[in-house]
Order: C-alpha cells, then structure tokens, then sequence
C-alpha cells in the first residue's frame, strides 16, 4: 500500500511561505507593552498637572513664545515709535513697563525684541544638540580610541571659560544675532556630548539591546530602533535647562554690545541702555531683567520637574 505524501508536502511549502501568526500570549504581551507605555504617559501627564508651579512656569514660557512670533496681539505700540511727551515714564496702564529716555514704549519693545533672543536661543541650542548629540553617540557607541579622542577635544572645550570661548568666536566671525548664537550655541556642545555618551553607554548594555545583536539585527539597526530612543530624556531635560543658559548668555553678549546693532531691541540691550537712569528711572534695566529672569527660572522649574518625572 502507498501513500501519495505530495499533496502534503505542497501544503507544507505552501504555509511554510506564509508569515508566521502571533500566539496568543505573545499578542497579550504586546499589548500589555503598548497599554503600559500609554499608561505611564497618561500617569506622567497626570503627575504634571497637579503641580502648579509647573503649569505656570509652562504658561510663562509659551507666552514668551507666542509674543515673539505675534508681539501686535500683547501690544499696540511700535517697537521704534518715539513720543517726547512721554519721555521716561514710569510704569502705568498706559505703558505697562514705562517708556525710554526718548519715549519709546519699554513693553513693546521687549516684546519686538524677544524674536531676535528666541531666534538665537533655538539656534544655538540646536547647534549644541546636534553636535553633541552626534559626538556623544559616536563616542559611546563605538568606544576605544574614538571614545578616547572625542572625549579629549571635549575635556578641553570645558576646560575653556564658555563666555570667553564665545567672545574669542565673535571677534573672528563678527557681531550680530547669529554669530552671537553660533559662539554661545558652541559652547555647549560639550554638556550634550557627555550626556549623550553616558546614556548611551548605560543602554548599549541592556538586555534587549544584546537581544536584538543576537537575533542578527545590525549595529545600525540596533542604534537607531533601540539606543537612541532610550538615550533621548535626558537629553531632553538637558536641552530645556540649557535654554536658560543660552538666554542668559546671550543677553550678557548683547549687554556687552556684541548683539544685534541699534535701534534693535534684543533684552540684553535693553538692560544696557537702561544702566545709566538706574537712579532717576530704574525701570529701564529692572523689568526687563525680571522679564528674562522669570523666563530662566521657569525653564530651570521645567527642567527640574522633567527630570523628577524621568526618575
């Protein structure tokens, strides 16, 4: 007796072609991952809505925003508008932070100048990110003499004062917004690249990164599907935190004169043509300054908050 088996070996070709189905427990798991992930970002969500402070903070910060794209909705003045009958008012309903020693509306002008300081504090902040970030991967990621090398070059840029790294970089290249957010956005290439290396170095020896090498994923594969997205929080935070850095850096350079040149009204500058009435009108230099020092506090707050929530 006989028994035509090829029938039976088509049907096997046939599923054998077929992609394989999930279990049941593995469709369970799976889920249970995707529902988790959700559940820790609605809990986190949460967790940041009964804190106050925080949600001020935030509200500050994208005020800060929105006024440097739309400055006309908070203000119906013009930033180069001069009134000499309203020379060095004080602050009032009429001019919320009083006016210049030639009549020129303080508020509004802080405002019209918050596009110039918001422009260079995102550039610089992307330069530091994008350079560090890219070093910090590479160094961690690779090690040995590449890690070596790297981490030298950013030993000595942090060895280097970052205000005087940054004045050295604008007498080369020049004054202005941009150089000014070049220089300041170069000195803090290093924070991020030593961030970015110790995450990645804390990650790259996780079991499920040697999971993924050992199911024949490649280096690259495994850098960017499991490394990099588990590296980014804190870098996050430390982009957030370094925003106020930047700005205060930034301001300190244009306070120096090496900002924008006048009638531009970067903060900085503000600050510096308001030191010489400090006595008869101390509103100049103060309400700006407050402006830009609740602006800092708040990214700090945020920061600090985010790395809490990281923990």
């Amino acid at each position: 007796m006989t028994v035509d088996i090829s029938g039976a070996s088509d049907e096997s070709a046939v599923l054998s072609a077929l992609p394989p189905l999930q279990r049941p427990d593995e469709v369970r798991a799976s889920r249970h991952v995707e529902s988790g992930r959700y559940g820790n970002l609605r809990a986190g969500l949460a967790q940041l809505a009964r804190k106050p402070i925080f949600i001020i903070a935030l509200l500050y910060v994208l005020f800060v925003i929105v006024s440097a794209i739309f400055p006309s909705w908070f203000s119906t003045g013009q930033p180069y508008a001069t009134f000499p009958t309203d020379v060095m008012q004080p602050p009032s309903l009429h001019h919320l932070f009083g006016t210049d020693e030639i009549g020129r509306d303080l508020w509004t002008r802080v405002l019209y100048g918050s596009a110039l300081t918001i422009k260079a504090t995102i550039t610089a902040v992307a330069i530091g990110l994008v350079a560090g970030l890219s070093f910090g991967v590479v160094s961690g990621f690779y090690g040995g003499w590449v890690d070596a090398l790297i981490m030298r070059i950013v030993d000595t840029l942090l060895a280097i004062p970052a205000l005087l790294f940054a004045l050295a970089i604008i007498t080369s290249v020049g004054y202005g917004t941009i150089p000014v957010a070049l220089a300041v956005g170069l000195g803090v290439i290093p924070g991020f690249a030593r961030t970015t290396r110790a995450e990645v170095l804390r990650v790259k020896t996780q079991p499920f990164v040697e999971a993924a090498r050992a199911s024949g994923a490649s280096w690259m594969r495994v850098l960017v599907r499991h490394i990099l997205p588990n590296s980014w929080g804190p870098v996050a935070v430390l982009a957030v935190l370094d925003a106020g850095v930047v700005i205060i850096a930034i301001a300190s350079l244009s306070f120096l004169g090496f900002g924008a040149p006048p009638p531009a009204s970067e903060w900085g500058t503000l600050i510096s043509d308001g030191r010489d009435f400090l006595v008869t009108s101390w509103w100049l230099s103060l309400l700006p300054g407050l402006f830009v020092a609740v602006l800092v506090l708040s990214l700090n707050h945020i920061s600090k908050t985010l790395q809490e929530l990281e923990r």
